[in-house]
């Protein structure tokens, strides 16, 4: 039911009460099942009506929904048979074991026999947990205390305790003001009207007696809203019955839950004693950073007394990402605020030259220099912008004319002209659609760098094809189309299936918009008459029919984060508006000003950052605060725009595509977006090694593209970051970080030399302050927001290391110039995890970190626990041993949900917010080692000391496929730690183990890229730079080194008498850990076996770590296809 008739029911429960209509409002409140009236309720425990009792409670949950369900209807079903006994009813208790209580035989059947035993007793006070049992009255208002706070506790009551503050008399004073309305509305109003029905809309007599047109239809109005607002998605009028829960208005969405914490309660094991009251109801705990967040006490250490609806709300659909970085970007791409206008992307960065004119740009969304391009001749390219470089350009064609309509046939022969109109990315940039001037829908798949493949071609619409879009409906991709002859059409996206076919517009559809809203999928769409329909994905009809300032082209966009809405459209006399739509009245909320009065073109307009808008007109580019109606700000690129410029922001808001006169495109940045084309300047395209690497029957490897894919928090780093070299098998290889580099490296007389770095003078390095008490660092992470580092030593202590902002360090970062301190709050305590009864020192630590960094979940052999950053206090423990745990990883879409890797080799798949353990995983054989979640690909995948890799889908928790990692020759699978980690790209994903560092590819569980060292101490632990563009990898002869993402080729090595006093042995003291920075790329930290931590980053007269390795013979070699991986000397360097 939607947000507006969830809220009509409870104006009609207030009117029923008013009304004094009780046992119809207790009737409605059990069958909507939205408030639950716990006075009602407690008046019916005390007075022992127990049918009506367990009636009213089935209105919102069952016996056996939960665990808390469960204990509320065993106390009511045990109340109800103890007062049967103590009225020597034994045929009537008899009936209630029978009928009630046998229910909760098949969890606690020792408990049943106990409850039967109670027949053979004279007196049931003579059983020990019920001697002191009082009389009728005080023993159901014990158990009322108990029932209330299993109510309180139970999530499936949540957010229907509270009756909402509503003025007296509410309905009635609504429908007042609809029939003042109404009466203002008419076209002859007589004072004082006589109303004498609800049932039809009020209208005053006309003098000659005929009535008056109705208000709601009377063409007069047409600037006024209807009633109502955007009408009932689920239903013409408002309130009417709807055939599916849909939304009300477009934005009558279902609130969020509210976030009241409630007491928490004890949610153990049905039992046959007394009801109890635990500690944590006298002193419940509630971390006072997060008030919005309810943790359960720490007090009881019983499994059977967890209880914990906690959860961390403020936190969810941010992924997070562990093991052992968290990276920037993910999920934060449209949410930063920034300055206006300086970070407004106004300065001309490229001019590229296209060939023909451009009429429609979309960037990728991940590799967000990648832009794609249609133009008025039908051609499409694909720029890599960084580089301004070309890389693919294919002129239109039809891919298979005998499966063409007879219509597009004919009409291609009478004018073969065809025209781009619009061109659009897949939300994941595996897919991108181009919708053609006539007929014709193609669908092409990206593979990185230049190579796409032709995946699907419909014939969409008779006449032209003037809009594509992809949504995910029933979570299945699909495409949607509009065109010419006046349908919007739905497509399954992997065969080309039409799906739906939408008909209801008087005119040619000219745009679509899908959307969606508390899981609600919808579509606008635009037609050249100036009306706006919306769409269920049903066969319903539109839901909308209203008109779009103009009236004519308007196309409608969302802002990024999908809570505004927006509109731009010029008029046949070149009118142009934008607006901002109030949704749930839908009427025009703000009309933004600034268009020149008669613009010369269909005025084009994008969205960014939640906060800007801007539109091509007057030869340049507007734009405006989507809060303020006057313009912002006006550019000219430098001019040679025409009259209304094509325009594309890229996700992060840093770059923006503008179409420029002679076939040209322009590309305006900011700072940000000036760093992040720098990131790909000097990546060069060699037509002759592409030809020769796809001819090659290679597993094709990471995209050198997505190695080096950014995303929006990339933007923000301080450090420019290296280019990548090419790689074997990709369609695209790359060239060196410079040109001259390139013409040495290709010089057979100048040999490239890997870098070492011998001395502290050679890269800048700092050991962080130390603490005695710490043995050795088993666990180091990186805080998101990049000023501290927190590690988990083998003593189970935490350690946290910040960085203060000073006049040297004005952002406050991380940094090997300073030293930071040693953090710990007034209290002086420390964070310290549970141990088992074992030593803590031969236990598998683990830890992750919440998104705002305010809570680390942590685990060193006992109890998991979960702590307050600022305070250190322990929030909460749970699942004590065994089995114990062993890895730690947050879901992507939802931080209450949490995969926890055991050592018994099983996951579990954990719902912090109401205690459960949803799903356990078996497939490994050994303790689990790894954990990462792709919320791309919506995937888990694991790894165990059992050297085996799995990949679960995250949804229905499946496993999906399964791969032993392959270890080389002559090395048998010892018990050794396995870690994983996704790329950027959330496709590829690197894989750690002491005999190797690997990539692979996701989908098909397929090693592409693999190293392994040679006559060389085993690797400890490896990560990715933040950019993915680098790994960093530590080994047990202490030395580091960093590799080329792409290839896993070496290019520098940092020695131990870089970094460890003279007098300290590199046979002693080891790297165990290691942890990049999540906004500086360059900068990681080391983990020290003698409790010691190391900041690393290059000198800055250098800015880099080495130099790219030469590609030998025009190609690099590259991961074999067959199980033998023994290394080629060109994909090793000597260690």
């Amino acid at each position: 039911m939607s947000s507006l008739s969830r809220e009509l029911v409870f104006l009609i429960l207030q009117f029923l009460d008013e009304e004094k209509l009780k046992e119809t409002v207790h009737k409605l409140e059990q069958e909507s099942g939205f408030f639950f009236n716990m006075k009602y309720f407690e008046d019916e425990v005390h007075n022992g009506n127990w049918d009506e009792v367990e009636k009213y409670l089935s209105g919102f949950t069952k016996v056996d929904d939960n665990r808390y369900s469960m204990k509320i209807f065993f106390e009511i079903r045990k109340q109800k048979y103890l007062e049967a006994l103590d009225k020597h009813d034994r045929s009537k208790a008899v009936d209630i074991l029978v009928k009630d209580l046998k229910v909760f035989a098949t969890f606690n059947e020792e408990l049943f026999k106990e409850i039967t035993q109670l027949l053979t007793l004279e007196n049931f006070r003579e059983n020990e947990q019920l001697s002191k049992y009082g009389d009728t009255k005080s023993a159901r208002a014990i158990m009322l205390v108990e029932l209330k706070k299993l109510i309180e506790a139970n999530p499936l009551f949540r957010d229907k305790l509270q009756f909402p503050n509503l003025k007296n008399s509410r309905l009635r004073t609504l429908i007042n003001q609809s029939l003042n309305w109404q009466h203002q509305l008419c076209k002859n109003p007589r004072p004082n009207p006589d109303i004498k029905t609800l049932f039809v809309d009020h209208s005053c007599g006309q003098p000659n007696g005929a009535r008056a047109p109705s208000p709601a239809n009377n063409p007069l109005l047409g600037s006024l809203p209807k009633a109502g607002g955007f009408p009932n998605l689920g239903a013409h009028g408002p309130f009417q019955p709807t055939p599916a829960p849909v939304p009300t208005p477009l934005a009558g969405w279902m609130s969020n839950p509210s976030t009241v914490t409630h007491p928490t309660v004890s949610g153990g094991a049905i039992g046959l004693g007394a009801p109890s009251i635990p500690a944590a109801l006298k002193h419940p705990r509630t971390p006072p950073t997060n008030p919005s967040v309810d943790y359960p006490s720490g007090d009881s250490d019983h499994v059977s007394k967890r209880t914990r609806p906690m959860g961390i709300s403020d936190e969810v659909n941010l992924p997070v990402n562990v093991l052992p970085v968290t990276f920037p970007g993910h999920g934060h791409g449209h949410g930063q605020a920034f300055n206006a206008p300086d970070d407004l992307p106004k300065n001309v960065a490229r001019t590229l030259n296209q060939g023909s004119s451009p009429m429609s740009m979309d960037f990728h969304p991940i590799q967000q220099t990648l832009l794609l391009v249609g133009t008025n001749v039908g051609d499409i390219a694909l720029w890599e912008v960084g580089s301004r470089e070309r890389l693919v350009l294919r002129n239109f064609k039809v891919w298979d004319l005998s499966a063409c309509s007879m219509p597009l046939q004919s009409a291609l022969v009478k004018d073969p002209g065809v025209s781009v109109n619009r061109v659009i990315w897949s939300p994941d940039g595996t897919l991108f659609g181009v919708a053609y001037s006539r007929h014709i829908v193609q669908i092409y798949s990206y593979h990185g760098n230049d190579e796409v493949r032709q995946h699907l071609e419909i014939d969409a619409h008779v006449g032209g094809v003037n809009d594509i879009a992809f949504s995910h409906p029933n979570k299945q991709l699909c495409v949607i189309t509009c065109g010419d002859d006046k349908t919007i059409k739905v497509w399954d996206a992997a065969t080309g299936t039409k799906q739906y076919t939408f008909e209801g517009h008087e005119a040619p559809v000219y745009s679509v918009c899908p959307h969606y809203k508390e899981n609600i999928q919808f579509i606008f769409s635009t037609a050249l008459d100036g009306k706006i329909k919306a769409w269920l994905y049903d066969n319903l009809g539109s839901r909308v029919d209203y008109d779009a300032p103009g009236r004519w082209c308007t196309t409608m966009a969302y802002s990024a984060d999908g809570t505004r809405l927006f509109s731009c459209g010029t008029s046949k006399d070149g009118d142009s508006f934008i607006v901002e739509w109030n949704e749930s009245e839908g009427a025009v909320k703000r009309t933004y000003q600034g268009f020149r009065k008669r613009s010369l073109g269909v005025v084009q307009f994008d969205t960014t950052k939640n906060r800007f808008l801007a539109a091509g007109d007057d030869f340049s580019i507007k734009f405006w605060d989507m809060d303020n109606v006057q313009l912002l700000l006006t550019i000219d690129a430098d001019g040679g725009l025409p009259a209304s410029p094509r325009i594309r922001f890229n996700k992060d808001g840093s770059l923006l595509a503008i179409s420029a006169n002679e076939n040209g495109i322009k590309i305006l940045s900011n700072t940000d977006g000036i760093r992040l084309l720098r990131t790909f300047e000097n990546l060069s395209y060699d037509a002759s090694r592409a030809s020769e690497a796809v001819a090659k029957p290679t597993i094709n490897p990471i995209s050198a593209a997505a190695a080096a894919a950014t995303s929006a928090g990339l933007a923000d780093r301080g450090a420019s970051v290296v280019a990548i070299s090419g790689m074997n098998g990709d369609a695209r290889n790359l060239g060196d970080v410079k040109p001259r580099i390139m013409e040495e490296s290709n010089d057979k007389s100048k040999i490239w030399k890997l870098t070492e770095i011998n001395e502290p003078s050679q890269c800048r390095s700092l050991r962080l302050p130390e603490n005695l008490r710490v043995t050795k660092i088993s666990r180091l992470i990186y805080t998101n927001s990049g000023n501290a580092v927190l590690a988990l030593a083998s003593n189970a202590i935490h350690l946290l290391w910040k960085w203060q902002r000073s006049d040297r360090n004005s952002s406050g970062k991380a940094t090997a110039s300073l030293l930071p301190n040693l953090w710990q709050p007034p209290s002086g305590i420390l964070m310290t995890n549970d141990i088992a009864d074992t030593n803590p020192e031969d236990s598998v630590p683990c830890f992750a970190l919440s998104k705002n960094d305010s809570y680390v979940m942590s685990a060193s052999g006992g109890k998991i626990s979960l702590f307050n950053m600022m305070t250190f206090k322990t929030m909460t423990t749970f699942m004590p041993p065994p089995p114990a745990a062993t890895f730690l990883a947050f879901h992507p879409q939802d931080n209450n949900i949490i995969a926890i890797g055991m050592d018994d080799s099983t996951i579990q798949i954990y719902n912090v917010r109401v205690d459960e353990v949803k799903s356990k995983l078996k497939g490994h054989s050994k303790r689990i080692t790894g954990l990462a979640f792709s919320h791309v690909l919506n995937v888990l995948v694991s790894s165990g000391a059992d050297a085996q890799l799995c990949v679960w889908n995250s949804e229905g928790w499946e496993k999906q496929k399964a791969r032993i990692l392959q270890l080389p020759t002559g090395r048998t699978p010892a018990q050794s730690d396995t870690r994983v980690q996704f790329h950027q790209d959330q496709i590829h994903f690197l894989v750690v183990h002491e005999t190797q560092l690997a990539i692979y590819e996701t989908t098909k569980l397929e090693c592409v890229k693999q190293w392994v060292p040679r006559e060389s101490a085993p690797i400890s632990h490896a990560t990715f730079s933040c950019d993915s563009l680098l790994v960093y990898a530590c080994f047990l002869d202490a030395t580091v080194c960093v590799f080329n993402a792409a290839n896993l080729r070496l290019r520098c090595r940092i020695n131990p008498s870089a970094y460890l006093p003279a007098n300290v042995s590199s046979s002693s003291v080891q790297p165990l850990v290691i942890a990049a920075h999540p906004q500086e790329p360059n900068q990681f930290a080391i983990g020290l076996s003698d409790g010691g931590v190391h900041v690393f980053e290059p000198l800055e007269s250098e800015g880099k770590w080495g130099v790219l390795p030469p590609v030998e013979n025009g190609s690099v070699s590259s991961v074999p296809a067959t199980p033998s991986v023994g290394a080629s000397g060109s994909d090793q360097a000597q260690r």
